[in-house]
């Protein structure tokens, strides 16, 4: 982990506009995808992001060509990837490299990846048994043994209808890439909805593939022989979006958030607009306007699997909760370990008593300037938010967590007026 840090200033209100990277979570599984293609794939708005990085790292070390063009547009050759054996030290790096078992299972009939890795924000290790269940239904077979997961189909693999028990983005990414080869028709139930879901398939499909119902909870994958090389411009962040509405509902003052899809943040904006924020909506933007010196009203959120109050949200909207002139809830109906950030924001002041899955937040009492930690990507960005609002200096350290998701947030804070800097060590 990165011994660098961000240092805060706050009580700075946030004035401008601030331009949204590409979806990690979209991109990811599309990097990953490519390796079901033949010839160059070139992907364009991708996010300046560690985790963008380490799996560029990630494809090469298994024989990808990659040429950076820019820090956000890459081009990508995977015919010299010969197979799919990575180790267990580059996949616990990020809890995507499991895509590469869906990618390698479709394209070689096996592939050998390490247990991956990602921040601890469910029970212990965040299991996969959905995703071995999917492979297994089409066909094959999966073991963990000396900390890696193996699948394989010598016999190949047959079309399947799976239901998820539980919705779940990972493994249903995962049973859409081991499916886009198998001859006849995959059906999936139970799909996850998410706008990245919507993202991979759009580029599969302008690669050749055959997908219909993304963004529902049926997904359909008619197997093809193969994919040919596209260029494809990854959807905008939602969550980084999201993001910066909440710091600026934090700290104050008036910020146009661009390059958005505002349909993918209507659970957000609702929340905002409960608490007394003014949000605006435009074709591709939103803005998001209060006076610093008016008061925010306690509100209620329930995260949900989309369209619902996005988990990856939670964190940041607890921060400005911090601030709100009363009681206000949160229930954590996706990850069971989510409300580890809570106590960095208890070292700045606020007042919440967390119950299993369901956090209080007393509101109203003013936050002063700490040293605290990111403790996982988004619990990373609520103390940055908070420490946007707080009175006296914060210092912000572990922000490598922070990094793996967002895109220079520190100068893009900065651009809007924000007191902060990063400090490398």
């Amino acid at each position: 982990m990165s011994k660098s840090k961000i240092i805060i200033n706050g009580k700075k209100p946030l004035y401008g506009h601030v331009n949204i990277a590409g979806m990690k979570n979209a991109a990811l599984p599309i990097l990953y995808a490519t390796v079901l293609v033949k010839g160059t794939s070139r992907l364009e708005n991708l996010p300046d992001t560690e985790d963008i990085r380490i799996t560029l790292t990630i494809l090469e070390s298994l024989g990808a060509d990659i040429k950076i063009i820019t820090p956000e547009c890459v081009e990508i050759c995977t015919d010299g990837i010969k197979d799919i054996n990575l180790s267990t030290d580059l996949a616990r790096k990020l809890r995507a490299s499991y895509y590469l078992l869906g990618a390698g299972l479709a394209r070689f009939g096996s592939a050998s990846v390490g247990y991956p890795g990602g921040c601890e924000i469910g029970s212990n290790v965040r299991p996969i048994d959905q995703h071995i269940a999917a492979f297994e239904s089409l066909g094959a077979s999966v073991k963990v043994e000396g900390g890696k997961i193996i699948a394989s189909s010598p016999e190949g693999l047959s079309p399947t209808v799976f239901s998820f028990k539980i919705v779940t983005v990972g493994a249903t990414i995962n049973l859409m890439l081991a499916s886009v080869f198998t001859e006849g028709l995959t059906v999936i139930e139970g799909a996850a909805r998410e706008p990245h879901i919507i993202d991979l398939a759009n580029f599969l499909n302008n690669c050749g593939a055959s997908i219909t119902g993304a963004g529902t909870d049926v997904i359909k994958i008619r197997g093809v022989n193969a994919l040919s090389s596209s260029t494809y411009e990854i959807a905008p962040d939602m969550i980084e979006a999201g993001t910066y509405m909440a710091a600026a509902a934090a700290a104050g003052g008036c910020v146009e958030v661009r390059n958005v899809i505002p349909t993918h943040l209507e659970d957000v904006i609702a929340v905002l607009r409960d608490m007394g924020v003014t949000v605006d909506v435009y074709d591709d933007s939103v803005k998001v306007t209060r006076d610093p010196d008016s008061p925010l009203s306690p509100t209620l959120v329930r995260t949900a699997p989309y369209p619902g109050f996005p988990t990856d949200m939670q964190p940041q909207i607890c921060a400005v909760m911090c601030l709100a002139n009363g009681i206000s809830f949160i229930n954590e109906s996706v990850w069971n370990n989510r409300f580890v950030y809570v106590n960095e924001l208890l070292r700045m002041g606020a007042r919440i008593s967390v119950n299993s899955n369901s956090a209080m937040v007393e509101g109203g009492y003013a936050l002063s300037g700490a040293e605290v930690k990111a403790t996982d990507l988004r619990g990373g960005a609520a103390v940055v938010i908070a420490a946007l609002s707080a009175e006296g200096e914060s210092t912000v350290t572990e922000i490598g967590h922070i990094e793996r998701g967002y895109d220079n947030i520190a100068a893009k804070l900065a651009s809007l007026g924000a007191d902060i800097k990063r400090i490398s060590e």
